[in-house]
């Protein structure tokens, strides 16, 4: 299957560097480009990409406010988000994981990652810059946590079980072999925590467990 592409920058010169890399993979197709965040949320209805990938900083209408826009429910089109970044801030990362991003990454960052952090957002993953990893986790581990909601007592001890090692950084492979289940089963019981959570993926997932203190700190 060929992943259609969406890029969001607001300069020309990365837009099309990014248009070369990413049409240079067998698997994947630029349908369009956007210079801002309310030309992504035009292009995005039109053009209908699965992958968003987005500038944080722009004129206009920034990133994070197109990352609301492109993942709000009630869009016709929802297409999947990767945010970008030359400027390594974290109001920049947190911000765009909020607002609904699936996966993090530095523009100067080797292009082979950015091209993974497609792939796995197409397949329903995300993936973080390790460059800003160490962070993420740091942040989530200093906040104070919120109460759950009703949608928690939804969950099954096994899924929350899947849930804490989601939290923990583990692989579905790994995930199968610490509870001594098939690996399509712990597929199966991701996918029910993400519906069952209203999340999208299991980047969500495991912020959702630090925010309402299921993991350890």
């Amino acid at each position: 299957m060929t992943v259609r592409v969406l890029i969001v920058d607001d300069q020309e010169a990365v837009r099309a560097a990014l248009r070369l890399v990413f049409d240079a993979e067998p698997d994947m197709e630029v349908v369009s480009e956007a210079g801002d965040g309310g030309e992504a949320v035009h292009a995005a209805q039109v053009h209908r990409p699965d992958i968003v990938v987005i500038d944080i900083r722009m004129p206009r209408m920034d990133g994070i406010a197109a990352i609301r826009r492109l993942t709000d429910p009630t869009a016709p089109h929802r297409p999947t988000v990767v945010a970008m970044t030359t400027f390594d801030l974290d109001e920049y990362l947190f911000g765009a994981l909020q607002a609904g991003a699936v996966g993090f990454v530095l523009k100067d960052t080797h292009p082979q990652l950015l091209v993974d952090a497609i792939r796995a957002a197409a397949g329903g993953h995300g993936i973080i810059d390790p460059k800003v990893t160490p962070r993420l986790v740091q942040r989530f581990a200093a906040l104070s946590p919120t109460a759950a909601g009703p949608d928690l007592d939804q969950l099954t001890a096994r899924e929350r079980e899947v849930l804490l090692h989601i939290a923990a950084g583990s692989s579905n492979a790994e995930i199968a072999a610490a509870l001594w289940i098939e690996e399509g089963t712990v597929k199966t019981h991701v996918a029910r925590i993400l519906a069952k959570l209203g999340l999208r993926t299991r980047v969500h997932a495991a912020i959702y467990a630090y925010e309402h203190g299921l993991v350890e700190r």
